[in-house]
């Protein structure tokens, strides 16, 4: 995929996929496993998911790749074998996706806290996510996805590091809490402007709250940049039951009554994370196509 043709169809709405990692867990995936190396093993397990995405209406998947960087991979000893799972984790979307949707290399947060705080450096994360993108790239994703930031620095690292081995989009989305505030310090559109002038086709932000409690956030990024902006959020707050679950109250009908208000605010590239499914994909696509 090239940068225009990213734009060209964000032009209109675009939709992502939904939650990957809440669904992997109501399949049987354990609290605590490595989700790279549990998915290489339950391969139907993901590629029922991703088929049921595409079904639903998303025009693009997220290869499960969100933990494949050597840092995150290290505590499961498994930093070693960073190539063949990056690899083998996007052929499964690719094989699912079938030319039928475009198929993002996902990548996230090193899990490491940026200097002063901690010990990651700019330096030393770009080189992860540089390392990472290289068999992205090779693995055959269309375009990339930075998701569930918490530090604007890492993320810019990330940005810089897929800029240096391709041309290929890459899509920025920090996590915040309901006022646009970022864990690690600053705010979504500070880090929207700089994502912009890094070279981010597409910025916002995913997980965090409820589509409910981002209006303002995804206004004020509409109203600053000039790249389309991402929504791509949870179903709501959780409650957490008895057994320590997290249980999202959130239906897929309010779920996508309130993506109409987020695109009525600036967001044109959409989709769910945590709590959400292909249900709330389906409803979503029904509620574009009403537009």
């Amino acid at each position: 995929m090239t940068k225009d043709t990213f734009l060209q169809l964000a032009d209109q709405i675009l939709l992502l996929d939904g939650a990957t990692g809440s669904n992997l867990m109501a399949a049987g995936m354990p609290r605590g496993v490595c989700t790279e190396e549990w998915v290489l093993s339950h391969k139907d397990v993901i590629q029922k998911l991703q088929k049921e995405y595409i079904e639903a209406g998303s025009q693009i998947i997220y290869a499960p790749t969100f933990g494949g960087n050597r840092c995150s991979l290290s505590l499961h000893n498994l930093q070693d074998q960073a190539s063949q799972i990056n690899h083998t984790l996007v052929s499964y979307s690719k094989e699912i996706a079938k030319g039928r949707a475009y198929v993002a290399g996902d990548i996230t947060t090193s899990g490491k806290m940026m200097v002063p705080a901690g010990e990651m450096t700019y330096e030393n994360a770009y080189e992860m996510y540089k390392e990472q993108a290289g068999y992205l790239v090779d693995a055959g994703v269309d375009l990339f996805a930075a998701e569930t930031m918490i530090n604007i620095e890492e993320t810019l690292a990330a940005v810089d590091a897929v800029s240096s081995i391709c041309d290929l989009p890459i899509l920025c989305t920090m996590t915040v809490e309901a006022d646009g505030s970022i864990f690690s310090g600053g705010n979504a559109v500070e880090a929207a402007l700089a994502l912009e002038a890094a070279g981010a086709s597409a910025v916002g932000v995913n997980c965090s709250v409820g589509p409910d409690q981002l209006v303002s956030v995804i206004r004020n990024i509409h109203e600053n940049v000039s790249i389309p902006v991402v929504a791509k959020p949870n179903a709501g707050m959780p409650s957490i039951d008895d057994q320590g679950h997290a249980v999202y109250n959130m239906t897929a009908e309010d779920f996508a009554r309130h993506m109409k208000v987020l695109i009525e605010n600036g967001a044109s590239v959409i989709g769910g994370c945590c709590g959400t499914t292909p249900e709330f994909i389906r409803h979503t696509a029904q509620l574009i196509r009403s537009l």
